[in-house]
């Protein structure tokens, strides 16, 4: 009976783990930026795997309609390819973060291989649009001690997220609207993309009518539409009492 209790409880461990190595709010592997918590009327859009042609550079039009800034998790390799969209993000006063070079599941890679990428996409950004953020998103979530590790030997930023819209493989807008409106609360770094790692050119056209409306919506009932970095520095540097 002990040995199949232990068994039962090692499979636990195993389900569990696994499961932390790839949840967005898990924490077991190290701190990650996932929010200010509930509460707060600030919220953070995210888009990762971009630039991304030409869906970026709407975004970028539907962003500036609404005056808001986001933040942009790229990939290094769809950076090289359009830099001019990267700098066209950064001129625009939204704030750039690492997404490595090629999008591999980290967690299945080295530690060697996390460096590379995470050097190769930093070069590619640097050589695009010179200094950017210090902030890094782990293609699919996926972490474990050792990515996180190295991440921080670079003076990185891991960040996840906490609501996402599931924009990946192009639902409606609708659907899109829906999943995020579920979840969000105040406090919420939202998940979406604006391009797709598998290729240059993949249909985000659904996520940019789902930000227009998401924007409205949410202005309407009083949030604050702020960029990670503005969140991270709200906790490290919040307001006096006599401000």
């Amino acid at each position: 009976m002990l040995p199949a209790l232990i068994g039962l409880g090692a499979a636990a461990l195993a389900s569990a783990a696994g499961y932390q190595s790839m949840a967005p709010t898990g924490q077991w592997y190290g701190r990650t930026f996932i929010g200010l918590g509930r509460g707060s009327k600030k919220v953070a859009l995210t888009y990762d795997d971009g630039p991304n042609d030409p869906h970026t550079l709407r975004l970028l039009e539907v962003l500036a309609r609404h005056e808001v800034h986001a933040t942009f998790f790229m990939i290094g390799q769809y950076v090289r390819q359009r830099p001019e969209i990267a700098r066209a993000v950064a001129q625009a006063g939204h704030v750039i973060g690492n997404h490595t070079f090629t999008h591999p599941l980290l967690i299945f890679e080295s530690a060697a291989e996390t460096r590379k990428q995470l050097i190769d996409c930093r070069s590619a950004l640097t050589d695009a649009i010179g200094q950017h953020s210090n902030l890094f998103r782990p293609p699919f979530g996926g972490r474990r001690p050792a990515t996180l590790r190295v991440a921080r030997e670079l003076a990185l930023e891991p960040v996840m997220w906490n609501v996402t819209g599931y924009d990946w493989n192009a639902p409606p807008a609708s659907e899109i609207e829906k999943k995020v409106s579920r979840k969000i609360r105040g406090g919420d770094v939202i998940l979406l993309h604006d391009g797709g790692h598998q290729a240059m050119g993949a249909d985000r056209s659904q996520t940019v009518i789902a930000t227009d409306n998401l924007i409205r919506r949410y202005k309407d009932q009083g949030y604050e539409f702020v960029t990670v970095a503005e969140m991270i520095r709200a906790i490290s540097y919040p307001p006096s009492p006599d401000s």
